[in-house]
């Protein structure tokens, strides 16, 4: 892919930088929740920022993304700041859905990054009301769904491809293979080894692989399916191959149970940062002096992101009972006795 997808230079780097801060602002949180300012869950992207980079930055601004719990580098190359989302993660105000989300809840309707949803596969047919939507009011949106490979075995997993298909929704399904649910390899729970062979049943459905490692690669299968959604109203559904160098949660070591150290060190040396900064250089598109530069302002961005949630307030004790009724609340919501009399 030498001719970098008609990318210029300028773009390129782009490209890389926002991997680079993905990486350096998802190390900040696992420190952040390691001193303990960070509670709850904690999912971590790390070595799976090509997948991010190369799905989201095709999109249009009135495209839609809904994802899964591992979301913090995607709501971040959406577009919500990283102090957004470290302040989400810290349960502060200033948080993207207002610190009551946290780490799988990131939020921000306006740039149409609908979320973030903690409970596996629940949120594929979310993204079937959105791409019918697009379809009713003839509409030239796409939506991007995005899931691991644990959801493949859900029911809702079937039922919203079928729906797209039938239908010609343009839905494009980003299966982020990273070969483990939780700690279950993912040929342990499958009747198939390849799982781009569950979108074969379905007519109008366009089914690829792709190595989730190569940014290039991933940007390339988007642009494909993005014109397939909007030209020929057909949803897609998109194998990235990828692996996460962290545990599924920063409760879990990232090897010594499930995985071996060897596994990882096999994936870490097809990092996809070094791969394309490699690249970059030798096609003379970016000097080592310039990838230092970039780590460095990606390194202060992210220590950026928690001076500003730690200077952000906790909500207050009332926040609980907000965004339960669409509104206008009941005079009692606001009090916890009145609570109970609702009750």
């Amino acid at each position: 892919m030498t001719d970098f997808l008609g990318l210029s230079a300028e773009e390129c780097t782009q490209l890389l930088r926002q991997m680079m801060v993905s990486r350096r602002f998802e190390e900040k949180a696992a420190e952040a929740y390691q001193t303990g300012k960070i509670g709850g869950f904690c999912h971590l992207y790390t070595g799976q920022e090509a997948v991010a980079v190369g799905s989201i930055t095709p999109l249009r601004e009135d495209d839609y993304i809904v994802t899964h719990y591992r979301d913090h580098a995607q709501a971040i190359v959406r577009g919500i700041t990283p102090g957004a989302v470290m302040a989400e993660l810290y349960g502060r105000v200033d948080g993207c859905s207002g610190g009551m989300g946290g780490s799988m809840h990131m939020f921000d309707k306006s740039l149409r990054f609908m979320g973030g949803h903690g409970i596996v596969g629940s949120h594929l047919p979310l993204a079937i009301g959105v791409g019918y939507s697009i379809r009713y009011r003839e509409g030239d949106q796409a939506v991007l769904v995005v899931f691991g490979d644990s959801v493949v075995n859900i029911g809702a997993f079937h039922e919203s491809m079928n729906m797209a298909a039938r239908w010609r929704l343009p839905v494009i399904f980003l299966l982020e293979n990273n070969k483990y649910g939780m700690g279950t390899e993912v040929s342990r729970v499958t009747s198939v080894r390849d799982l781009t062979k569950r979108g074969l049943a379905h007519d109008r459905l366009t089914t690829v692989s792709v190595d989730g490692m190569d940014v290039l690669a991933v940007r390339q299968v988007m642009d494909e399916a993005l014109d397939r959604a909007r030209t020929d109203k057909t949803p897609s559904f998109i194998e990235a191959r990828c692996f996460r160098y962290m545990g599924h949660s920063m409760a879990d070591p990232a090897h010594g149970t499930y995985r071996t150290k060897e596994e990882v060190e096999s994936w870490r040396a097809d990092d996809p940062i070094l791969q394309f900064r490699a690249r970059l250089v030798e096609a003379g598109r970016l000097t080592d002096e310039q990838y230092e530069d970039l780590d460095r302002e990606a390194i202060a961005e992210a220590e950026a992101s928690a001076d500003f949630a730690d200077a952000s307030p906790v909500p207050d004790a009332g926040a609980i009972y907000r965004h339960i009724y669409s509104g206008p609340y009941p005079d009692s919501m606001t009090r916890r006795d009145g609570w109970r009399e609702v009750v």
